[in-house]
């Protein structure tokens, strides 16, 4: 099979290096507007440099990984040439707001479309990525195992995937955003800076690693850390009276409803 990217963006080129994990690198085509930005991650793969007419005339599966506000000029473009394509292939959108029946219109084919919503994180194997299958049994195999190198997958409902995607998706924001400001606290209590960071960010993975492997409530585990008079609890009501997890939650909800005024 033979796997091109439209888009070698930060999501884009972290999807090839996922790619790369289990593929050769001649069946990996790359494109990219700007094509030296294509031909350095070709060269690090040691995949091919392309076009974005090429890999929609060669490529089995073709991703899209362009701003949705750029998605219909760019099928514009393309629409002409899977027209004209005698064999089957897939497309895979990561444009967040869009639909797979609005990628359809816009290609000017009930093509098959698997529709997908990745994160940072796959750009070391550890991503969490969403998708909505619109292609066969099959199809959906193929491409789970292909890009199996990328992390965890989960299917989604697709009405669901603005809800998933500003969880999963937008999810490594805020939590960048808190590893900084628990950094930023033990600096203001004498840590070096190397070292908050280091320690927060060791403390959030293996809060994680904990929280997925044990299967517990996350309520569970912080009651676990919360001894009764102790240190944790005073920094978690502080948290509480900041409204801590109105805020989260609140971040959550715009994100998500910003999803869905992005076509």
């Amino acid at each position: 099979m033979t796997f091109g990217f439209i888009g070698t963006g930060n999501m884009g080129g972290a999807l090839a290096r996922a790619a790369r994990r289990r593929l050769e690198g001649g069946d990996i085509l790359l494109a990219n507007r700007t094509e030296a930005k294509a031909a350095a991650l070709a060269e690090e793969l040691g995949a091919c440099l392309s076009g974005n007419r090429t890999i929609a005339e060669r490529a089995d599966y073709i991703f899209l990984g362009v701003k949705p506000r750029m998605m219909g000029e760019l099928l514009e473009e393309l629409a002409p040439v899977l027209a004209g394509r005698k064999d089957r292939f897939i497309l895979v959108s990561m444009a967040a707001g869009l639909s797979i029946a609005d990628i359809r219109a816009m290609a000017g084919g009930d093509y098959p479309v698997i529709r997908i919503m990745p994160n940072t994180p796959c750009s070391i194997g550890e991503g969490m990525l969403l998708y909505t299958p619109g292609a066969t049994e099959e199809e959906t195999r193929i491409f789970l195992e292909a890009m199996a190198g990328a992390g965890r997958f989960s299917p989604i409902p697709e009405e669901l995937m603005d809800a998933g995607s500003a969880v999963a998706g937008c999810g490594p924001a805020f939590v960048d955003l808190f590893v900084e400001a628990l950094a930023d606290g033990g600096v203001a209590c004498g840590l070096p800076r190397a070292a908050a960071a280091e320690f927060a960010a060791q403390m959030v993975l293996g809060s994680a690693r904990l929280l997925l492997e044990s299967g517990k409530h996350p309520g569970e585990l912080k009651d676990a850390v919360c001894s009764p008079g102790g240190s944790t609890i005073q920094g978690v009501r502080k948290l509480e009276e900041a409204g801590f997890r109105g805020a989260v939650m609140n971040a959550v909800i715009a994100a998500c409803e910003k999803n869905g005024k992005l076509k």
